[in-house]
């Protein structure tokens, strides 16, 4: 292993990690706005204690988020100098848009939505939340308009070798951004969504918190029912945007390694082992034209295919193949058992359904595996490029030696299994604990308080009820 194939393996390891939790949090936030509002407008204590748990899920969330995020803005100094000098006049710029307004946003409210019960009227903090779910989705559009750059690069010249922005405009709004915005904002609220159902369903088998399982789980089928359905017509858009743009990324998507010729379309490959040295592929299952209709909306359209092009311009393969089948997959089953969960409840006969419920808690952690994959197909699949068709991934790797990568690597495995191993160990005792009564807010006219400690975790062991 050389120093390039390490620090890409690194980048991999890191950025599987980051994506998770700030796309947790960006669902999570406006769970909250939404759950406090319904607080608000019936009084319903219930609303109220599912606030503050999730508040709690909130802010350990956000800080493990925040924390992988310092890596990943580490790493392009230290592993991708390259990058920083051919590309730093436009990647700077995007992530220095994002302080200025998503983080400074998040700082401004976030103390007062954490702290503030009590402390602010019950509008304030509410305004609070609604502040921080939007700042969420500040942040989600300055970092997906900088890594959608990367994919498809606009508005800029080269002068000697270094990109000069030449219109911000078409920078922030690239050819691929709108896609790619629309789709991971998608993902983050399904991902999220589909944790509230699990851990909903999850009380209701255990016969604990029962209402606030039902309000969880019956809340997480509505907004899934009409939801994936959107995020499924968004990923087509996607991908028709990719196929124009990056062909080579679809290629690999579909493993079309051959022209089928004039007239014949492009089959569906719904299974198959990829062969990159042959160029083909092993026990293939291919339904006929079909990857024609869905790739061109027609029965014989075409694209090109991976051997129109050298085999060092292409990306791997087998992983993009493997991982965009497993996001395909996941949103297939999420689409289904949001149908039937939604059409049981039309009847009153979901609460009742016990494999509907274990089906809910199955599908508890699907959102993050989908949302990996699919970082892995966007990633894997512009290979062989960091900035597509401007600079090339082993052009832009820094001088350092693989054992120093190696060392490197081998710290931030042993770093984030304690760090993330604690936290998550944290999440799972707040959940295991679930809700709980709070307090009313003292009238704000009672002289000063201790305020609310959102932090504080369950007293209650891990043990098994």
């Amino acid at each position: 292993m050389d120093a390039l194939l390490l620090s890409r393996i690194q980048f991999g390891f890191v950025i599987s990690f980051h994506v998770l939790f700030p796309a947790f949090t960006i669902g999570t936030a406006s769970w909250l706005a939404f759950v406090e509002s319904r607080w608000l407008r019936t009084g319903n204590p219930v609303w109220r204690e599912l606030y503050f748990f999730w508040q709690k899920i909130f802010a350990v969330s956000f800080g493990m988020g925040v924390v992988s995020g310092i890596v990943m803005a580490f790493q392009f100094g230290t592993n991708w100098p390259r990058l920083s000098e051919v590309a730093g006049t436009v990647i700077g710029p995007l992530l220095t848009y994002e302080v200025l307004t998503a983080f400074f946003l998040e700082a401004s409210f976030l103390g007062v939505m954490m702290f503030g019960w009590g402390k602010v009227s019950p509008r304030l903090h509410f305004f609070s939340t609604c502040m921080v779910a939007l700042g969420t989705l500040v942040s989600t559009f300055w970092i997906l308009s900088s890594n959608s750059w990367l994919q498809t690069p606009a508005g800029y010249t080269m002068v000697d070798g270094i990109v000069h922005p030449d219109s911000w405009w078409q920078i922030v709004f690239n050819p691929s951004f709108p896609y790619r915005l629309a789709h991971m904002a998608l993902g983050s609220f399904i991902t999220t969504c589909f944790v509230i159902g699990g851990v909903g369903a999850w009380y209701l088998r255990k016969d604990v918190h029962r209402e606030a399982g039902r309000k969880m789980l019956l809340a997480a089928v509505g907004f899934a029912a009409l939801t994936v359905p959107v995020q499924i017509f968004v990923g087509d858009m996607h991908g028709l945007n990719t196929l124009k743009h990056q062909p080579m990324k679809i290629a690999a998507m579909e493993a079309h390694w051959h022209s089928e010729g004039e007239g014949k379309g492009v089959p569906l490959v719904v299974f198959a082992v990829p062969n990159e040295k042959a160029e083909r592929n092993d026990y293939e299952i291919a339904i006929p034209r079909l990857g024609s209709l869905i790739l061109t909306h027609s029965l014989d359209g075409t694209f090109d295919p991976l051997t129109s092009v050298p085999a060092s311009e292409r990306p791997p393969v087998v992983p993009v193949f493997f991982a965009f089948r497993v996001m395909v997959g996941l949103g297939t089953l999420m689409l289904l058992l949001a149908w039937v969960s939604a059409f049981q409840w039309w009847r009153g006969k979901l609460l009742q359904s016990r494999w509907l419920i274990r089906g809910w808690n199955w599908m508890l952690p699907s959102g993050f595996i989908a949302l990996i994959s699919g970082w892995f197909v966007t990633e894997m699949g512009r290979q062989p490029w960091v900035v597509y068709g401007v600079l090339r991934t082993a052009d832009a790797v820094g001088p350092q030696s693989a054992w120093m990568t190696a060392l490197s690597l081998g710290v931030y495995i042993v770093g984030y299994a304690f760090v993330f191993g604690w936290g998550v160990w944290y999440l799972v005792k707040i959940i295991r604990t679930g809700p709980k009564p709070h307090d009313p807010a003292p009238a704000l006219d009672a002289g000063s308080h201790t305020p609310a400690r959102p932090l504080s975790g369950a007293d209650e062991p891990l043990e098994e009820r």
